[in-house]
């Protein structure tokens, strides 16, 4: 328990939205101390993984859910993060509107927000998905009304009979376990 609500007081939720870069490389580690080096916050969701220690017996550890993405918040102006884009000595690329557009894609910071209380890694019941996959589940936009994940929104999805709540950012989506009691729709909020 005090492991989550130290994640919980790490996540500020102060206005600022976030930029979804895909790494052409197997340095994460490396490009997002790229990142804060430049003065920049990083984020790459994290999930618990059991590995066998030197000793032989098995422990968890964090890893990355995925190694090829990392959100980075947007704390300058596009024109010195586009700078500090091309001055990485890494091949990465930043998510952009459409395949068309130059213009980067920006992740509001709501969205974000709980995207990234979602990314808890102290939570069991939780799913990670690909960008295709989560848009192909069918699902209706919901607010969760009650329970431990009150203030959360997203789409009421189900699987392997059971319910959970869908929260989609570029790159990649996120499903938790809820009853489908404690929502209600999206418009009806209040």
């Amino acid at each position: 328990m005090a492991e989550t609500a130290k994640h919980i007081d790490e996540i500020v939720d102060d206005g600022a939205s976030w930029y979804a870069v895909r790494l052409f490389t197997i340095r994460q580690e490396e490009v997002k101390a790229f990142f804060i080096e430049n003065g920049l916050e990083c984020f790459v969701p994290q999930q618990y993984v059991v590995v066998e220690g030197s000793n032989g017996r098995p422990h968890e550890i964090l890893r990355p859910v995925v190694r090829n993405l990392i959100f980075v918040k947007q704390a300058a102006g596009e024109r010195q993060f586009r700078k500090i884009i091309q001055d990485a000595d890494y091949k990465i690329s930043v998510l952009r509107k459409s395949k068309d557009s130059q213009e980067y894609a920006l992740i509001p910071h709501e969205q974000m927000y709980e995207f990234r209380l979602m990314c808890n890694p102290e939570i069991t019941m939780r799913k990670f998905l690909s960008s295709e996959e989560a848009r192909m589940k069918a699902g209706t936009e919901v607010f969760v009304k009650f329970g431990p994940l009150k203030g959360l929104s997203g789409r009421l999805v189900r699987s392997s009979k059971k319910y959970y709540l869908l929260k989609e950012v570029p790159g990649i989506g996120v499903m938790l376990k809820v009853s489908r009691w404690c929502c209600v729709p999206a418009e009806d909020r209040k």
